[in-house]
């Protein structure tokens, strides 16, 4: 098995697809990074909508916008990569054109320009990954996918940041950053577009599995829905316990979103690298070890109560934070060796299909478990999460068993020439 064990920038950049595309990348995180922090923000205060009435209209923007994976994974199939990245930024160019066009108080509108907006944030995913997978192969092609999550996420804080510092503006500010948004929405899809890549899915395998079918993934699909939460966590989990159980400054959660961004920008790339070694299946469920270990950490740190509970919390979100990268850096890349060519945009779709699932469940999950107590909240994410790991790591790979059929039968019929 190939492994990656030098970071190379040039080698890196070409294969995430090409200085462009990377710009295009940097441009379209950069204006996500204003905007989805503050979307509930700008229901609230630019269309004077309620809390739960913004709250509700985005959950369904992002559920239903899970439908149309199915359709973005059989036009990955036909071949399409450049031209279906740049459509998932063009839709969320058009909800932030509704977005701007709402009249206050149309709720309605605001829950269509969600839609759009929810469209394009599950799309694009399998179609960045459908695209790298088409430009680098093997291990390069981990470290591409790790790349391109480590540029995302510099790009999404620097806009964040950005728009921290514009939101004195009031709502003024809040539709300008939405315009500016939407503009590099567009600029983003031009430059996507402009790569003009396709692929051939029935003149070759992908790499590491037989041009067989489809692989089901069950294990894996189920498990990655537990394993998403850990993106959740540092959002919504530790917040929650820091403010409600620990009574902690809010300023301790503003530290560890920093914290965790820094820590994925600056080392996803390394850590994948590093984890290149071994095989994709027993990185994940290593990554799975390590996140229960941290759910482990959070219940000790917060038995520790006020005082020591908000620094003892501080510092297991750092291990919190090195299984998010080695999840990320092991998921997709799995499911991309998994899948023979043909068929790479409906597993990619599939996968972040559970993905979504798992995003839009965690939320309403974490809430519900958190004032049951520490040991309900963090005892059962450990719990589930070992679960998931031990699936990951027994599971079969669909193409290991069509190897081994055929093995048999290749013996079957030498002793039947005997």
């Amino acid at each position: 098995m190939a492994t990656t064990t030098k970071i190379r920038p040039r080698a890196l950049v070409r294969a995430s697809g090409g200085p462009r595309y990377a710009v295009a990348l940097a441009v379209d995180a950069l204006g996500t990074g204003l905007l989805r922090p503050f979307l509930l923000l700008y229901g609230v205060t630019v269309l004077r909508l309620s809390a739960p009435a913004t709250g509700i209209a985005m959950t369904v923007g992002i559920v239903v916008g899970l439908v149309c994976m199915p359709a973005v994974g059989r036009w990955l199939d036909r071949g399409a990569r450049s031209t279906v990245v740049a459509a998932s930024m063009l839709v969320r160019a058009l909800g932030v054109a509704l977005l701007l066009a709402t009249p206050a108080g149309h709720v309605w509108l605001f829950a269509t320009a969600a839609l759009f907006l929810g469209i394009g944030n599950q799309a694009w995913p399998a179609a960045h990954a459908a695209l790298v997978a088409t430009v680098a192969h093997g291990r390069e092609r981990d470290a591409a996918l790790a790349g391109g999550r480590a540029l995302r996420n510099a790009a999404l804080g620097a806009g964040a940041l950005l728009a921290t510092a514009c939101l004195a503006g009031g709502t003024t500010a809040l539709q300008a950053l939405a315009a500016v948004t939407g503009l590099a929405y567009l600029a983003a899809a031009a430059l996507a577009w402009s790569v003009h890549l396709r692929a051939h899915p029935a003149a070759a395998p992908a790499e590491d599995t037989a041009d067989g079918p489809a692989p089901r993934m069950r294990a894996l699909l189920a498990a990655n829905v537990v394993y998403v939460f850990c993106l959740n966590v540092p959002e919504i989990a530790l917040p929650l316990v820091l403010v409600t159980q620990l009574h902690a400054s809010p300023v301790w959660s503003a530290a560890i979103f920093v914290a965790n961004t820094v820590l994925v920008v600056t080392l996803q790339v390394p850590v994948t690298v590093l984890m290149s070694r071994f095989p994709r299946r027993t990185v994940l469920a290593l990554a799975g070890v390590v996140l229960a270990a941290s759910y482990l950490g959070f219940l000790a740190a917060t038995s520790l109560g006020h005082g020591w509970g908000a620094p003892a919390v501080a510092t297991v979100s750092v291990v919190c934070t090195i299984g998010e990268i080695i999840y990320a850096g092991s998921a997709t890349a799995l499911v991309t060796a998994l899948a023979p060519a043909r068929v790479l945009g409906r597993a990619l779709a599939r996968f972040e299909l559970s993905t979504g699932f798992g995003l839009a469940v965690s939320p309403a999950a974490i809430t519900a478990l958190a004032p049951h107590g520490p040991a309900a909240l963090w005892g059962s994410l450990a719990a589930a999460t070992l679960l998931s790991a031990s699936a990951v790591a027994t599971e079969k790979d669909q193409g290991a068993r069509l190897d081994g059929c055929r093995s048999v039968i290749r013996r079957a019929g030498l002793r039947r020439a005997g």
